[in-house]
């Protein structure tokens, strides 16, 4: 399976962006669909946003506060993907996990469906 260590996590203001990575290791990493989920403390993890194998579709939480912020892509040439987040807010202070599937659903949504997973970054946001 592929291994996914993700950065670019940290404490910002209100009011900024941050942009996370996801560098994968592995040749075969354009054989897989690539997510971002969230867990904040207390709360369960969360979908944020997936873009398929070539990326040239993405998907993204319907939640209002993720669209419209959120912007996923990835650069197959560097084996990585990315998650613009912008105007921050506290509410987005959370854990941010990279995960990729390889199954063949063109963009899963749902954790189950991922089999290989980051240990995730941290993203704090204060007011």
């Amino acid at each position: 399976q592929v291994q996914l260590v993700e950065s670019g996590g940290g404490l910002v203001q209100a009011g900024g962006s941050l942009r996370l990575s996801c560098a994968a290791s592995g040749r075969t990493f354009t054989t897989y669909a690539v997510g971002w989920f969230r867990q904040a403390p207390g709360k369960e993890r969360e979908f944020v946003a997936a873009v398929s194998r070539n990326g040239a579709r993405t998907v993204y939480a319907d939640s209002v506060s993720v669209k419209g912020r959120f912007i996923i892509s990835r650069d197959n040439a560097k084996n990585t993907v990315y998650l613009q987040i912008n105007g921050l807010s506290p509410e987005d202070t959370a854990v941010y996990y990279c995960t990729a599937d390889n199954s063949g659903v063109l963009i899963p949504t749902r954790a189950y469906e991922y089999a290989s997973w980051g240990r995730g970054t941290q993203v704090t946001v204060s007011s």
